[in-house]
């Protein structure tokens, strides 16, 4: 009999996955991952971390599976939140749900499951989980979940072929409204309860809070860019290659003071993230002001009004060679090819056409349609159909 230990988080999805593969005759242990007790920073007296670990015990004493809690709250800190602070101070904008799956739960979290004698790890994850034999070889396949709301395959984008072969995804063939209608026929306590929402484990935190405990508050000043700027009809230049001409399309414009007018002040520029129109506090304006720009080193904040301003709207964009992932190692580009994909570049975003290009100098990917708000250290991942198969951090 195969044993998986379920990542019992205290909500619907994994109860009803924890059923679900009991129902198939697994031996299902259930684990709840305790990653934070810093309370000065989750938001009122409410104390989430508490509350699921209590949910997911009683969901496994319903189900009559063994129940256990691990602190991983260690590991957490120095794989996540610091590397958070550190790319918020260096002014780029990390994925922490991305991360927190790649190096937490199908990693460390993944270890101790393995140490417990688990053949798989489980999750409550909308996505499923395919194998094809390529050349005599087992390959496996990460493939969107059935309820296309709801897929999460993109939080799983950084996986490797060694964690996708001991994962199990049991509701990926499921809607999330017939995972609810399961949980209440077996009169799970999680049945309706709402989705989490906030950092990965973290509970909820108010971001620019959180950061203030590391980042010092530092006050600069927000400019406004008109759209009829000229910087946005510049003449394009002559390219040698096309290599050139997508370094120069994904550099994107460089901004500077004189290019617009003062409209407000800010509290750092590290807070702040492109295509972020809330918290800015300037008002006056005909249309909400977005932020299309910002520098940490000179501590300025650049915004245009509109959702529609040229400035939040890019069509290419650069993964450096060391951050490209591959998670069909064997569709993996050689330098001087290309392929055809379909991409995003943020959970939820409709997949976009476009094509990559492998250099030495890194992979770009180019959309057949300019995006918005393509922001420096978030995640594209790309897709053949419904599979996805490859991804990278934007640079």
């Amino acid at each position: 009999m195969k044993r998986v230990v379920v990542g019992l988080s205290g909500g619907v999805d994994s109860s009803v996955a924890a059923y679900l593969l009991k129902e198939q005759g697994y031996e299902v242990i259930g684990l709840f991952m305790k990653n934070w007790h810093d309370d000065s920073v989750t938001i009122s007296n409410e104390c989430p971390w508490l509350e699921d670990s209590n949910d997911a015990l009683l969901v496994a004493e319903k189900l009559g599976i063994p129940f256990q809690t691990v602190d991983l709250s260690l590991q957490y800190k120095e794989k996540i939140v610091d590397y958070m602070f550190n790319e918020y101070q260096q002014g780029r904008t990390p994925n922490p749900d991305v991360l927190c799956n790649r190096e937490i739960k199908f990693d460390v979290f993944m270890k101790i499951a393995l140490s417990l004698g688990a053949d798989y790890v489980a999750t409550g994850h909308y996505c499923r989980k395919g194998e094809i034999n390529k050349d005599g070889k087992l390959v496996y396949q990460l493939l969107a979940g059935k309820d296309g709301n709801k897929d999460q395959s993109y939080f799983l984008c950084q996986l490797s072929q060694e964690q996708l072969t001991k994962s199990l995804f049991p509701i990926g063939e499921l809607t999330k409204p017939e995972v609810r209608e399961i949980a209440m026929q077996i009169d799970l306590v999680t049945a309706e309860k709402k989705d989490s929402q906030g950092l990965c484990f973290i509970g909820k935190v108010r971001l620019p809070e959180f950061l203030q405990q590391q980042l010092k508050p530092k006050e600069g000043l927000i400019y406004e860019i008109e759209a009829t700027n000229s910087i946005y009809n510049k003449p394009i230049p002559e390219f040698n290659s096309l290599e050139e001409q997508l370094a120069y399309d994904a550099k994107g414009i460089s901004y500077f003071p004189e290019l617009g007018k003062i409209v407000g002040k800010h509290q750092g520029a590290h807070y702040y993230t492109i295509g972020q129109r809330k918290g800015l506090n300037v008002g006056g304006t005909k249309e909400a002001l977005f932020i299309i720009a910002t520098d940490v080193k000179s501590n300025a904040i650049y915004t245009g009004q509109g959702a529609n301003h040229p400035g939040l709207y890019k069509k290419t964009l650069k993964v450096q060679s060391s951050e490209i992932h591959w998670i069909r190692e064997d569709l993996a580009l050689k330098n001087g090819e290309s392929m055809k994909v379909l991409a995003r570049i943020r959970y939820r975003q409709e997949l976009q056409n476009a094509t990559l290009y492998q250099f030495e100098s890194g992979l770009y990917v180019s959309f057949d349609e300019p995006q918005s708000a393509i922001t420096e250290g978030q995640f594209v991942a790309w897709n053949i159909e419904d599979e996805l198969v490859g991804s990278g951090v934007i640079s």
